[in-house]
This record gives C-alpha cells, sequence and structure tokens, in this order.
C-alpha cells in the first residue's frame, strides 16, 4: 500500500466544525491538502474554513439530499474528492429500554447511513478513476462497546462493519478504507457524557491534534485501523479471544458507573 501525500489533494470532512473534525482540517490544510468542511453548526464551520482556507458547506451530511449537496459541492469547488472523511457522529445515551425510538433512528443515520450514502455517491468516480479514500471515524466503540449508550454502541459496530465490507470489496480497486478508532478524546463528545465518560474515557483522554497526528501516520502505511490509543489493539484482542471474561470485566464497570450514580 502506498502512502498517501495530502499536498494538492481534495478533502471533504464532516462534523469538522470543532474535535477531531477541526484537527484534521488544520493537520491536512497545512499538509497542503484543499479542504472542504461540513457541519451543522455554520458559524463554527465558517470559522474553521477562514482559519485554513478551506470552503465551508453547512449542512447534515447524513440524509440523502444533504449528503448529495455535500458532495455535489465539493466537486464543484475541488474537481474531484479525493480523501472524504466521515467524521460526523452523535452518541445518544440510554439503555435499550430507556433510549428513545428517534434517539435510534437518528443514531443510524448519522453514525452509519452517513458513511453508506457517502460511499454511494463516491464510488462510482473513485472505481473509475482507479483511486479514492475513505475515512470513517468509527470510534473504539465499534471494536469493543460503549457503557451507557445503547444507540451509539450497536451503531459503531455497524459503522465498522461496513468500513470492513468496504475495504475487503474495493481494496482491489483503489479504493483505500481505514477506520479510525480513538478512544476517549478531550471534544464536547466527551463532556456531555457525564459520570460514564469521567469514569470510563477521560483518565486517558487525548486531545483532538492527537488523534491528527496519528492518521498522518496511518497514511505512511495504509492500515485499516487507525487506533489512537494503541490499548486499544490489546482491548480487542481480549475481546475476541476470551469473549466471556471481556463481558464479565465490562460488567464489573457496569456495576461500578451504577454505584456512582450514573447508570
Amino acid at each position: 500500500m502506498e502512502s498517501f501525500d495530502l499536498s494538492g489533494q481534495g478533502v471533504v470532512i464532516t462534523g469538522a466544525g470543532g474535535g477531531i473534525g477541526a484537527a484534521l482540517a488544520r493537520r491536512f490544510a497545512a499538509e497542503g491538502a484543499r479542504v472542504v468542511v461540513n457541519d451543522l453548526d455554520g458559524d463554527a464551520v465558517h470559522a474553521v474554513a477562514a482559519e485554513i482556507g478551506g470552503t465551508a458547506v453547512v449542512g447534515d451530511a447524513a440524509g440523502p439530499a444533504g449528503v448529495d449537496h455535500l458532495v455535489t459541492e465539493a466537486r464543484r469547488v475541488l474537481g474531484g474528492i479525493d480523501l472524504y472523511c466521515a467524521n460526523a457522529g452523535i452518541a445518544a445515551s440510554g439503555t435499550p429500554e430507556a433510549a428513545a425510538e428517534g434517539d435510534w433512528a437518528r443514531s443510524w443515520e448519522v453514525n452509519v447511513m452517513a458513511h453508506v450514502r457517502a460511499a454511494q455517491a463516491l464510488l462510482p468516480d473513485w472505481l473509475e478513476r482507479g483511486r479514492g479514500r475513505f475515512l470513517p471515524t468509527v470510534s473504539a466503540a465499534g471494536l469493543l462497546t460503549a457503557l451507557g449508550s445503547a444507540p451509539y454502541s450497536a451503531t459503531k459496530h455497524a459503522a465498522l462493519g461496513y468500513a470492513e465490507w468496504l475495504s475487503a470489496t474495493y481494496r482491489h480497486r483503489g479504493v483505500t478504507v481505514q477506520a479510525l478508532c480513538p478512544q476517549g478524546v478531550r471534544t464536547r463528545m466527551l463532556q456531555d457524557s457525564g459520570a460514564v465518560g469521567g469514569l470510563l474515557l477521560a483518565g486517558d483522554a487525548i486531545e483532538p491534534e492527537a488523534v491528527a497526528d496519528a492518521v498522518l501516520e496511518a497514511f505512511d502505511d495504509g492500515r485499516f485501523l487507525i487506533l489512537p490509543h494503541p490499548e486499544a489493539a490489546d482491548y480487542y484482542v481480549a475481546r475476541a479471544t476470551s469473549p466471556d471474561r471481556w463481558l464479565r470485566g465490562m460488567n464489573k464497570l457496569q456495576r461500578r458507573v451504577e454505584d456512582l450514580g450514573a447508570g
């Protein structure tokens, strides 16, 4: 797998008004990429675009109309899309019996179908050109699980499964898929996760800029899993090789959360 040089590349990043998306935008622009940033927060994403000399496209990058608008505008600005970062995501809280039906539906739309619809729009051009790169922000929840949020955990597993399918299906045709799977990152999402996030993620949380560093490093070798927290690989192995022990350990953490009054 050849390394990916960002200089001159046309890049789209969703959820780029702050956090990981904004950090990726800044880093990619510094490497010479031409960047289109997208977010529902118009003020935030326009500020990022102005900072990096990029283009802001405000709107929903999950629904069919929003994805079509974003891809169309990005192609108009960039000429072609070389890298698409499906970074937007939501973390609805709640157990299966408590999470609202609407939270499940919206989580599926943003965390999974946004990726599916973007790939549907991008693949014909990429397959014709024989190259293209898709970078979904899956989260370590897709490798492991996310206590406190059944919709987030389930949809992130689905996002990883879809990314794996894309790679297995189109790798030989020049499409590179890499799944970005950080654990705790100091973003608004972590702040909003409450006691669960504080107990499970905050202690080892990293800055969004460290995630961008990990992505740049992974572009050198094209590895599928990008793990800004390297220990996630060990957890993934433990989950796969000793699932009952893994689940007992996760349940122990769940009881700790409930003891804190967060469950």
